[in-house]
């Protein structure tokens, strides 16, 4: 939630997953005249309990408000949700999971139907929703007005960050940070187990962990610095012939513990297949490249 609270407002969420059920609550907590809908009526029980209006159907829950707010499964479940629904005028605000060509196809889809479209990609857990200081946000990409017109409602729940006109953007902003916490819990996991059968606490090691991963978090803004300037040498502390040259004791460790090591080989592998190609001295911005195919 923002300081600045906007003024009650009315709009329509479809969806009362438990997603939708945390972005429902929070803007009834703010004031917000709220109507819903859900497949199974059941689940906007304790919402009409709290005030909002449940609508007894998509299309009138639709004609309720100019801004529609989408919840739902999947893009598919977007479709067919309001197959059939007049939606000339409305703004919708797609926060179902998606991906971006799914966001850039209902863009279009939307806009042959007369409405205005922005989609959303939720870096929360339903828990951080309407929560203050939770470090909740979504981020928010495709038609710039419908954007600004609800800015101040869209942010009751979560803080806002807009990514541009392209509707695909927000999701390709939510995978990609989504696929790097992934490879960080890969590299977690990897580290549990090589401690598991030691006498080596788990919450010991956690706060290791936590430590040293945050302060290896500047490791992104210098790939960042090499991508934008094509050159990957500078700056290079630990370049990667020096890198893969360790990897060997990462994999004897591994094998000594009885770990297997398939979470790290993948990227070892492209590692060593740049040092092969002779960029040792760079660092391992050059992945990046090989995961494209080629140079950019």
């Amino acid at each position: 939630m923002t300081d600045n609270a906007a003024s009650p407002t009315g709009l329509t969420l479809l969806g009362l997953g438990a997603m939708g059920t945390a972005l429902a609550s929070a803007w009834l907590d703010s004031g917000h005249d709220l109507t819903v809908w859900n497949r199974t009526p059941t689940r906007a029980e304790p919402l009409a309990a709290r005030g909002a209006t449940a609508a007894a159907s998509v299309a009138s829950a639709v004609a309720a408000n100019d801004l529609v707010v989408l919840c739902l499964l999947d893009d598919a479940s977007v479709r067919s949700t309001l197959d059939g629904v007049d939606l000339t005028g409305k703004d919708l605000v797609n926060l179902t999971t998606g991906t971006p060509g799914g966001a850039r196809a209902l863009a279009e889809w939307a806009a042959a139907r007369g409405a205005r479209f922005v989609d959303g990609g939720i870096m929360a857990v339903p828990q951080m929703i309407g929560v203050p200081g939770s470090g909740a946000y979504v981020f928010y990409s495709g038609s710039a007005a419908a954007f600004e017109a609800h800015r101040d409602v869209l942010a009751v729940p979560a803080g806002t960050t807009y990514v541009g006109e392209d509707p695909g953007f927000a999701a390709l902003h939510d995978v990609a940070l989504l696929s790097a916490m992934t490879g960080m819990f890969a590299g977690v996991t990897h580290a549990f187990a090589l401690t598991r059968k030691e006498n080596i606490a788990p919450h010991e090691l956690a706060e290791l962990l936590s430590g040293w991963l945050t302060a290896m978090s500047g490791y992104a803004r210098g790939i960042a610095e090499h991508l934008a300037s094509g050159d990957y040498t500078t700056g290079v502390t630990s370049n990667l012939a020096m890198m893969a040259e360790g990897n060997a004791t990462l994999l004897a460790t591994a094998e000594e513990q009885g770990v297997s090591p398939e979470l790290l080989l993948p990227f070892m592998r492209l590692m060593r297949q740049l040092v092969d190609d002779g960029r040792g001295d760079e660092d391992t911005t050059g992945v990046v490249d090989l995961l494209l195919g080629s140079r950019v």
